[in-house]
């Protein structure tokens, strides 16, 4: 089994697929996706998508994109979405500076507030860092989301080495997208090398970032199994021993509930 633990599967880009998409995944091997949401508007068609799919499972938070109007009430709304059966994780949360839709302040308020709430409620994060390694590490520093065994995962990373650390040091876990497998991404690629094996977990962020295969076009779940490869390749191992770790690492971090379906 294969785990795609970052897929917005609700954006319209797959409308009126969504059936044949699911189950071209699962024919490829990719038995469980986590789709995370990215405000308060698109919650409800995200735990809709984990109630009508097996396979498919929740995170609940407000993107820091979508954080400029952010208000402290909100994380009331958060904690009750938030009690749903298939919710694994509050997410996508996080910081971008590389887009100017929210003031850092702003950014910096909903980031604390709900990694407060991930830790009250023990789940794990879904982190978004986007030109922020500074502020965002400085944030989790001194958030109590450290204080859990598995706080959770910087999704989608494109940094360097020196980040990739101190976000182990703080307990994450690093998620692999398609940028990875791009020819141009070879420091990417010594970053996917030292990073210890047991901290690794791979993610699409469909419909963005597909693989060098599709570079282009619209990415799926079905192409986390080309991340497995790709993170094979680079470490010397099997594509089975790759699956097998990264699965696990999903479990341990948004666990064991992942198999009850």
């Amino acid at each position: 089994m294969i785990i795609d633990t970052h897929c917005h599967l609700d954006f319209d880009w797959f409308d009126g697929e969504r059936d044949l998409i699911v189950s071209q995944a699962i024919r490829a091997g990719v038995e469980r996706i986590i789709v995370p949401a990215l405000d308060l508007n698109n919650v409800q068609a995200v735990l809709s998508l984990a109630e009508r799919f097996d396979c498919v499972f929740a995170a609940v938070g407000v993107h820091p994109n979508s954080s400029a109007g952010w208000q402290d009430e909100w994380i009331e709304l958060l904690m009750n979405y938030a009690r749903h059966s298939k919710v694994v994780a509050i997410g996508e949360i996080g910081l971008d500076y590389y887009r100017d839709r929210s003031p850092k302040s702003m950014q910096h308020n909903a980031l604390t507030a709900q990694l407060q709430l991930a830790h009250d409620l023990n789940l794990p994060v879904i982190i978004h860092n986007r030109d922020s390694n500074s502020d965002i590490l400085n944030l989790l520093s001194n958030s109590p989301i450290i204080q859990q065994p598995k706080p959770g995962v910087f999704h989608s990373f494109l940094t360097d080495w020196e980040t990739a650390k101190q976000a182990l040091d703080l307990g994450f876990t690093i998620g692999f997208t398609g940028p990875l497998t791009y020819k141009n991404s070879q420091n990417l690629r010594e970053v996917a090398r030292r990073v210890p094996v047991d901290r690794i977990v791979v993610e699409t962020d469909a419909p963005f970032l597909a693989p060098q295969s599709r570079r282009g076009k619209r990415n799926e779940p079905a192409n986390t199994v080309e991340m497995v490869q790709c993170l094979a390749q680079i470490r010397g191992q099997s594509e089975e021993e790759i699956a097998q770790i990264t699965t696990a690492n999903a479990l341990n971090l948004f666990g064991k509930s992942l198999l009850d379906q």
